[in-house]
């Protein structure tokens, strides 16, 4: 329990009362579905009582943002100023911590919301698909926080010093409870392939362009995973 509440105050904004030492979450990385479920299921609650899909869509968007205190948006802006930096491996590391936002992040920041609007727009059912959208996000940083070897000291190292490599296997197990949900097993199959081709791609570029990865790249993962799979499922019939 000590573990679950620090994963949240770690990735929501949630108020949880006294705040945990973080060692508690770093120690079970793999609990990260955990806080997809229940940041997705509090997403979920008021998008239901809203009949229009493209308002409930707009009003996930902000949902998920607000309760995530838009930690992992700001690494999805950083990481797009460093894929869009021009230069070597060190320039692009300083576009990837600086705290300034660029063209390069401005430009993947709407691309990555128009993509996750127009699939949550056009999503069968929007309720199901903000709770695996979410989930398979989660599942994503759990996957880079274990794989993905720090370039720098920062809070991605210290989770990744407390990581062991069954843990993604750990977090996919927690995402299995997705097959509860209303949604055609064509659909689910989908979700779950691109929530781990999605940080495996990322791992690869992120090594390539940066020699390793932090915790925007993490962040920046949530933000696209959850995107991508939201919009893959709605693409399948």
């Amino acid at each position: 329990m000590r573990a679950f509440l620090a994963l949240l105050q770690f990735a929501t904004v949630l108020p949880l009362g006294k705040t945990r030492e973080l060692g508690h979450f770093a120690r079970h990385s793999y609990l990260y579905p955990l806080a997809g479920y229940v940041i997705g299921g509090i997403v979920a609650l008021v998008v239901y009582w809203i009949a229009d899909q493209i308002i409930g869509a707009a009003v996930a968007i902000a949902g998920l943002l607000i309760l995530s205190g838009c930690h992992h948006f700001d690494g999805l802006l950083d990481f797009g100023d460093a894929v869009m930096a021009q230069g070597d491996r060190e320039k692009r590391i300083r576009a990837l911590t600086d705290k300034q936002v660029g063209a390069g992040g401005v430009a993947l920041g709407i691309t990555i919301t128009l993509i996750l609007f127009a699939g949550l727009q056009a999503s069968g059912s929007i309720i199901s698909a903000i709770i695996i959208g979410e989930v398979c996000a989660k599942y994503s940083m759990a996957f880079l926080t274990a794989a993905g070897t720090p370039f720098h000291d920062g809070i991605h190292s210290y989770l990744h010093g407390f990581s062991r490599p069954y843990f993604p296997g750990l977090a996919f197990v927690l995402c299995l409870p997705l097959i509860l949900l209303p949604v055609s097993t064509n659909k689910l199959a989908a979700a779950l392939i691109l929530m781990v081709l999605c940080p495996v791609v990322l791992l690869l570029i992120s090594k390539r362009l940066f020699g390793g990865i932090n915790g925007d790249v993490v962040g920046a993962s949530n933000e696209i995973t959850r995107a991508v799979v939201i919009l893959g499922m709605a693409l399948i019939v």
